[in-house]
């Protein structure tokens, strides 16, 4: 899995290279065509929430279909409300997944 450090200097074609998917099975899982990809791929501007779906599903590697408004509004009130449980929550999850793996 690839490192991308800022999101607006995201090469599309590079990361789906990295992954060995050919542009309709990596597009699609966005919601994109193929034909929009290659576009994408060849230096059309990128709009930021094409951007973000490419960072979740195909770096973040995130199933977004499993994410659920309840899930985020769930994150979303730790994080504000119960910061310190939020952040023991997250390190036990990840120390779970790095077990798992």
């Amino acid at each position: 899995m690839t490192s991308v450090k800022t999101i607006e200097k995201i090469d599309a074609r590079e990361i789906r290279r990295k992954l060995g998917l050919n542009q309709q099975q990596f597009w699609s899982a966005l919601g994109v065509t193929q034909s929009g990809g290659s576009r994408y791929e060849s230096g059309r501007n990128m709009p930021r929430p094409v951007r973000e779906l490419l960072r979740l599903v195909h770096v973040e590697q995130i199933d977004i279909r499993n994410i659920k408004r309840d899930d985020w509004e769930v994150v979303e009130y730790l994080k504000a409300q119960e910061p310190e449980l939020f952040k023991s929550l997250k390190k036990s999850a990840r120390s779970h997944a790095k077990k798992a793996a």
